[in-house]
């Protein structure tokens, strides 16, 4: 989850350096570190916490080759002697993106042979092992090559040797990381961000790939060590969407873009008068008509849309759907069905997890894959049959937002495509559904509108340590939804449940201390939802009520009803995301947390 760019140039790279770490700081924000070739010697500066201290400390250091890093850690503590980049005999530097299983081995083993370690990460050991080739006298690329071979685990590598000056070398196995190829200057990243301000011109480094690049070259070389030839393609990206801009937050400018974000989504449907397979690619009315079932693998926010998705996909397309967490998927014993569809859900793509699970599910004979993702060359796209872009935009603040709301869209089109092909859906239901699609950015927009209120109701929360959150049918993950947000940001402890499970154990929290938070649309389950508040009441619990303009709830003492715009049907999940994810942020400023950069969390996870 950590944040990789390096460059080689013919002007000083610090201020590139450093303007791409500012961008990757979302990937983690530990520490951060740079070091550049000068005169044959290596240059480092390092400082715990944010990027802007880093840039104090790098004010004298000047190079054309530098590589930098932005550390979300995992082996050893947040410090500085454990911050990257990391040196070998003040001759070969490394940064480092991911997890290397076997470093205790490896490191035991560069210990016999008189390497010394001055910090407790997995990472030092690749720049000894680099180190101990290099000085028999291999290049640096053969070196790096020799090295990655005795790896175990996921990587993204940029290494860089003192006496060297026109050469960077960087891997990718597990981990992303791209190049960025100027005019007289070439990059790399973790992701095309970092990199808007130099250019726009970027080629994807594929699983197990390694390249070698100098001031105006560069070549690539695949896992067997072939040179390959790999895609140029011109990022799409805009410096606009990625500045902050006049918002106060990054999280706050991305729940404000959802409606632009699902219109980008849903662009391709709602200029068509009939929904067609082929949204999903060109393979997917064959593969479509072959499935009995769906398979659903994501973690934290992703997975959540998926429990939104097995509801619709039941009760709309009428095809049995499993929901699973990524993370356990793949270390239990299950039992394939070669005719299941196999959905992933990253906003990244690049999930350590989900693509872990992904190809365990490969692994174990399901060929029907198709993946729900933001980035459209994303490790978890190009390992997928099928795939479906978001279209949301960058996300930057580490808590999903807009991500999210995309990806019910592209999970909702899913379930209207199945059940069009499985004679579930006429004709005028068809049109109907599209109606409502065309609707949706106009009524989040309304939802929008709440701001104020919203910001209101967050000043009763300032005080509180714990919440909880109910919702019922299509809207428990919804709550779900609303709890993570609120424990991400503002460190609020917060559970949800379905309502009717109060009575089977939370109940027992409920005192006037504990707030409850439901979502309360106008639907078949409504009046079950008014029975279940009423025994939080009972309890002197105190109420926040999201609820359609027509359930007929008002408020009252203890209970605090927030009116939504109107009842959106099937599509109703959107529209109550919205709120919670507004709750979630104004309570963070009331509680004066770091609402995009939380502790301990980071936007992308790209290790286990």
């Amino acid at each position: 989850m950590c944040g990789i760019v390096g460059a080689v140039a013919k002007r000083n790279v610090v201020p590139i350096l450093l303007q791409g770490l500012q961008r990757l700081e979302y990937r983690g924000y530990d520490s951060a570190g740079l070091v550049v070739v000068n005169q044959a010697k290596l240059e480092r500066a390092r400082s715990t916490g944010r990027v802007v201290e880093l840039t104090q400390r790098s004010a004298a250091i000047t190079g054309h080759l530098g590589i930098a890093h932005t550390r979300w850690a995992t082996h050893g503590v947040p410090s500085e002697r454990n911050a990257h980049p990391h040196m070998s005999d003040e001759l070969i530097a490394v940064v480092h993106n991911g997890i290397i299983e076997n470093y205790e081995e490896l490191r035991t083993d560069l210990t016999a042979q008189g390497y010394v370690f001055t910090s407790d990460t997995d990472t030092e050991v690749i720049a000894h092992l680099v180190h101990s080739f290099y000085k028999k006298g291999a290049s640096l690329l053969h070196a790096t090559q020799s090295s990655l071979a005795k790896l175990i685990g996921a990587y993204a590598i940029g290494v860089v040797a003192a006496n060297n000056p026109e050469q960077l070398i960087c891997a990718r196995k597990g981990s992303p990381l791209l190049l960025g190829i100027g005019e007289n200057e070439n990059f790399i990243a973790s992701d095309m961000s970092a990199l808007l301000a130099v250019t726009k011109n970027v080629v994807y480094l594929e699983e197990g790939d390694v390249a070698e690049i100098g001031i105006d070259t560069y070549r690539v070389f695949d896992a067997q060590g072939k040179a390959v030839q790999r895609q140029m393609h011109v990022s799409e990206l805009t410096n606009d969407s990625v500045e902050l801009g006049e918002y106060r937050h990054y999280m706050l400018k991305e729940i404000y873009e959802q409606p632009q974000a699902l219109a980008n989504t849903l662009e391709a449907v709602c200029n068509s008068q009939s929904l067609v397979p082929g949204i999903f690619g060109a393979e997917a009315a064959a593969s479509f008509s072959q499935i009995d079932s769906i398979l659903i693998l994501a973690c934290g926010t992703s997975h959540n849309s998926g429990l939104v998705a097995r509801n619709w996909l039941e009760e709309i397309a009428g095809i049995p759907c499993n929901v699973e967490i990524a993370s356990e998927y793949r270390y239990r014993v299950s039992v394939a069905n070669p005719k299941t569809l196999v959905v992933t859900i990253s906003q990244s793509g690049e999930t350590a997890d989900t693509l872990a699970a992904l190809n365990h599910a490969k692994a174990n004979g399901h060929q029907h894959t198709l993946a729900i993702c933001n980035v459209p060359e994303s490790a978890i796209i190009r390992q997928s049959k099928l795939r479906f872009l978001t279209r949301a935009g960058p996300e930057i603040g580490v808590a999903s937002t807009k991500a999210f709301t995309t990806q019910l869209a592209g999970l909702f089109l899913l379930t209207l495509v199945l059940a069009k092909l499985r004679g579930k859906l006429t004709s005028k239901q068809e049109q109907q559904h599209l109606h409502d699609l065309r609707h949706l950015p106009s009524a989040v927009q309304a939802v929008l509108n709440l701001d104020t209120s919203i910001s209101k109701l967050a000043e009763k929360f300032a005080n509180k340590h714990h919440a909880l959150f109910l919702g019922r049918g299509l809207h428990y993950p919804i709550a779900l939804e609303g709890a993570l947000k609120l424990k991400e940001i503002s460190y609020i402890h917060a559970e949800a449940y379905p309502a009717g499970e109060l009575k089977h154990g939370p109940l027992a929290l409920v005192d006037k201390d504990m707030p409850v938070i439901a979502v309360a649309p106008n639907d078949t389950l409504l009046e079950k939802l008014k029975s279940n508040l009423q025994e939080v009441r009972a309890r002197g619990g105190e109420l926040f009520v999201f609820a359609d303009a027509n359930t007929r709830m008002q408020s009252s003492d203890g209970v605090s009803v927030m009116q939504m715009p109107e009842h959106a049907g099937f599509l109703s999940p959107i529209l109550h995301t919205i709120p919670l994810q507004l709750l979630a942020y104004y309570v963070a400023l009331q509680k004066g947390t770091d609402v995009d950069k939380p502790r301990n969390l980071a936007k992308s996870v790209t290790v286990e």
